[in-house]
């Protein structure tokens, strides 16, 4: 038999997800959750009335936009939440870790 260190685990969701005391955030991870949130939010802003300028179905999209209002203060609204969204994100990210022990 073999001896083994033992590394303390400490499992979250009841035990879907397990990870070693003291792991910190890999720094990939820590890079790349901003980033994906910020490109959704750009993509909101350019895509928020649809791809009006495109060659073929740019007509269609600008015809449809002008048959149904679209609703330019509900999608600043759905802006805002991702906004808010990822402050809090970069907040847990790059904030100290409050794990029970």
């Amino acid at each position: 038999m073999t001896d083994k260190p033992t590394t303390e685990l400490k499992e979250y969701a009841g035990g879907w997800i397990t990870e070693r005391k003291g792991t910190s955030i890999p720094p990939f991870l820590k890079l790349a959750y901003p980033i994906i949130a910020i490109a959704c939010l750009v993509y909101l802003f350019v895509f928020m009335n649809g791809e009006v300028n495109h060659s073929t179905r740019g007509a269609l999209v600008r015809q449809f936009n002008a048959v149904t209002q679209s609703s330019s203060g509900f999608m600043y609204a759905v802006a805002a939440l991702i906004a808010i969204f990822v402050v809090i994100l970069l907040a847990f990210v790059y904030g100290k870790s409050k794990h029970e022990d």
